[in-house]
């Protein structure tokens, strides 16, 4: 792999958000630690925005911005029905910046030709019925920062309990939202549907990427039991 290619590599890794150790992005890469202290290195004094210190681990905390991009007819009709689709999502903090964003591709896309003959047989309707999940913002923090979660759940026979959560995923099935956690109550993975979910908290707790509670684990016991 080129240098080039390989920092970039390093850069989509550190989007998630997540806490990472050079030894795993070795790993990942199957480079050095040396070489991969090397590139951060080259990274942070270029003006990537990663914070930490070997042997302890780096995240990136705030975003890169892309560059210029140019998008062909049918990556534009991509791009402007992904976005009206997060804009008519239940989650107030995403809905607000699929708006924004879709102000910004309109401002670039002005005068061009784009914008009268793809675009028009595209549209985009919204479930009216539902109301707002007001806990989903709070889930998504909670998972790019690895939080542990304190939840009461109503479940669909109406037995309620609480339970103390890792949030690894949040899953959008068209009518419905679910959030896929290991649980620490029944010591397994469990998904919770979101608008079930009648008190959510975040503990100040902070869990790890432990092996066999991941949601690459949860991926391959879902493989393994289906």
């Amino acid at each position: 792999m080129r240098r080039t290619d390989r920092l970039f590599e390093i850069i989509q890794l550190f989007r998630g958000g997540q806490l990472l150790l050079g030894r795993d992005i070795a790993e990942r890469l199957e480079v050095s630690l040396r070489t991969i202290y090397r590139d951060i290195d080259t990274l942070v004094a270029s003006g990537v925005p990663i914070e930490g210190e070997r042997g302890v681990g780096y995240i990136m905390r705030e975003p890169v911005f892309l560059p210029p991009l140019t998008l062909n007819n049918v990556e534009l009709e991509a791009l402007h029905l992904g976005v009206k689709i997060v804009q008519s999502s239940k989650d107030a903090q995403l809905a607000d910046a699929a708006r924004n964003l879709l102000i910004k591709i309109d401002a670039v896309l002005q005068g061009s030709h784009h914008r009268d003959k793809p675009l028009a047989g595209l549209r985009v309707f919204s479930f009216e019925g539902s109301a707002p999940l007001e806990h989903l913002g709070i889930i998504r923090r909670a998972i790019r920062e690895q939080q542990i979660l304190n939840i009461s759940y109503v479940r669909l026979n109406g037995v309620k309990s609480k339970q103390r959560i890792w949030p690894l995923q949040v899953e959008y099935w068209g009518n419905a939202w679910t959030c896929t956690a290991w649980c620490e109550l029944r010591a397994g993975f469990r998904v919770f549907r979101i608008d079930r979910i009648g008190a959510c908290a975040i503990t100040g707790d902070v869990f790890k990427q432990t092996g066999g509670k991941t949601y690459q684990d949860y991926l391959q016991y879902v493989k393994d039991t289906g």
